[in-house]
């Protein structure tokens, strides 16, 4: 079964499915909310990650009572969408990045299942998101007319504050194209639970530096719920094409 995993201004996705129905579901983790419905003629599973009143800041989010719940009710590849804010002066607000890479400078989260259920902490993360959804997702967006970058290395960080100048300067130079709070370790626990996982990156802002302006939450959500719609267009046209809601 397909799993959509949305963040900032994403949530009120969860009311185009039809025939929804909230699961709380109680994992060895803690416990996880997630939607079940239908959407493009196929069942899925719809999970918000800052919770459906978006209360949970991305350093409290249970990464792994979200993965681990997926995993129970099903899901078999997830989709996820990530609010980014842009390192380059060509990956403009309002554009999409297929993340290929990713760097890691959270600090203190639950990052693996390892010891328990299974898992094996040593999992290769050589091409952390699937090639197959990620082909779907390239040919979906084609489908749509999306504008898509189809590449580029996401950087995760801590927060809940946004990046520092000096910071941003920093992944710059590491070579790194887009910058997200959630996206990790979500991708290194779908590995680990062999869920074959992508993300789609919607750009928001131009990071601290190179904005102009000061950054404010206000202007990520806003740019997001005007993606709503065609980030669920996406998703949904590249599970079709793959088979993914039979």
């Amino acid at each position: 079964m397909l799993a959509i995993i949305c963040g900032t201004g994403l949530e009120e996705l969860a009311g185009r499915l039809q025939g929804q129905k909230e699961k709380k579901v109680e994992t060895s983790y803690g416990a996880a909310s997630v939607i079940e419905g239908k959407a493009g003629g196929g069942p899925l599973l719809f999970l918000a990650r800052h919770g459906s009143d978006h209360d949970l800041l991305p350093h409290q989010i249970n990464y792994r009572a979200n993965i681990r719940a997926l995993k129970d009710l099903g899901a078999d590849n997830i989709l996820a969408a990530l609010a980014v804010g842009s390192l380059k002066t060509d990956i403009r607000p309002g554009e999409f990045v297929l993340v290929d890479q990713f760097i890691d400078f959270t600090r203190g989260r639950e990052d693996s299942f390892s010891g328990r259920d299974g898992a094996v902490s040593h999992v290769d993360m050589t091409e952390p998101y699937d090639g197959n959804l990620r082909l779907l997702l390239i040919a979906a967006a084609d489908e749509t007319g999306v504008e898509l970058h189809r590449g580029g290395t996401y950087v995760a960080t801590e927060g809940p504050r946004f990046e520092t100048a000096a910071e941003i300067n920093m992944f710059r130079s590491l070579g790194a194209d887009v910058v997200g709070m959630t996206g990790v370790p979500e991708v290194v626990l779908a590995a680990e639970l062999k869920i074959p996982y992508a993300a789609l990156a919607v750009v928001t802002n131009f990071a601290a530096g190179m904005a102009g302006h000061s950054l404010a939450y206000e202007e990520c959500a806003s740019e997001m719920g005007r993606r709503r719609q065609t980030v669920l267009d996406i998703f949904l046209a590249a599970a079709r094409a793959g088979g993914l809601l039979e």
